[in-house]
């Protein structure tokens, strides 16, 4: 591994900032999103972003200042929306002159598309992915042999199924038209219905903890016909219960997202778990091992404060290959 260059590593930390006044402007806006009027009847009016009304009470010394103070935080929150907006912009600008991130632009348009939709909570990045968290946050490149890969791995949260599907509805979508707004050429593969590929190669793929507790299975993750099927990983569970991390990544194009993971020591002990599975295809273990060595190095030499305190996980001795589902309808 090697480090950012200073030049880039400044650059870095003056974008974060501005992404993150961006996240907390996106955040007050929509708490004035929709409108308020007063109706000829003389009734404050409440208007939703989806067309919506609720009479607020009549014309009074209190409506006034609801109406008023309503006004005025909307005025505040679109115009400091709109301004960060612009700064972002720059920010991107920049971040691409001085190759502040490699990221391929497709996984930061998924990220943004989820927190959009208000699903970015449901789901961890698992997998070689992770890794562009681990570096951003260290300020340091990993050895491209480590984050060889063209997939990602998302980790969907299944116990929070009945809250994910409301918010699904609310945009009237499915997850794999939700790809779709990403790149169009999208498809879910025939073969894997946890999977949907793009015309480029690009994998997305969709898993979740074992079944406990009466978690349906097999199951869709939404009403939709044509959505993905979810497929279950052995010991999943594990990453879901690990740390959380979260950090904002950067694409090569200088565009930003932020990244919902795992602690990096929990992504590097289950790694190494993963290495020693029996049947695992031997180029893979080889990665496996690389990418815990390189975490681990990354944590006790550029991210200290993370190493203090944390438990490391349980994870059972490997008894056979962690397989995804084959109970998934069509899945082989």
């Amino acid at each position: 591994m090697q480090e950012l260059a200073a030049t880039a590593q400044r650059q870095y930390i003056d974008s974060v900032a501005v992404f993150t006044a961006h996240e907390e402007a996106i955040a007050e806006a929509a708490q004035v999103r929709g409108g308020m009027y007063w109706k000829n009847t003389g009734y404050l009016i409440r208007t939703s972003a989806t067309g919506g009304e609720k009479s607020l009470g009549p014309r009074s010394a209190e409506t006034e200042r609801i109406y008023a103070r309503f006004v005025e935080r909307k005025g505040s929150a679109t115009s400091r929306l709109a301004g960060l907006k612009q700064k972002l912009d720059e920010c991107r600008r920049l971040n691409r002159a001085l190759h502040v991130g490699r990221l391929e632009t497709i996984v930061v348009r998924l990220l943004n598309e989820l927190a959009a939709a208000n699903l970015a909570g449901h789901f961890r990045v698992v997998g070689t992915h992770a890794l562009y968290a681990y570096e951003a946050q260290a300020g340091i490149r990993f050895d491209s042999d480590a984050l060889a890969t063209r997939d990602i791995d998302l980790l969907w949260d299944v116990a929070k199924r009945v809250r994910f599907a409301t918010l699904l509805n609310r945009v009237d979508t499915s997850m794999l038209n939700l790809l779709k707004k990403v790149d169009k050429s999208f498809r879910r593969r025939n073969s894997q219905l946890y999977t949907a590929v793009n015309q480029d190669g690009f994998e997305v793929d969709i898993i979740r903890r074992e079944p406990v507790d009466g978690d349906p299975h097999p199951m869709r993750i939404s009403a939709d016909e044509d959505d993905f099927w979810v497929a279950r990983a052995t010991n999943a569970h594990l990453l879901l219960d690990a740390p959380p991390f979260t950090a904002v990544v950067v694409a090569s194009n200088g565009e930003m997202a932020r990244m919902n993971t795992l602690h990096p020591l929990a992504f590097a002990k289950f790694k190494s778990w993963m290495a020693q599975l029996p049947g695992r295809d031997p180029m893979k273990k080889r990665r496996d091992l690389l990418q815990a060595q390189a975490v681990e190095e990354a944590v006790h030499e550029y991210l200290p404060q993370l190493a203090g305190g944390y438990v490391s996980l349980d994870i059972p001795p490997p008894q056979g290959l962690a397989e995804l589902a084959t109970d998934v309808p069509g899945s082989t």
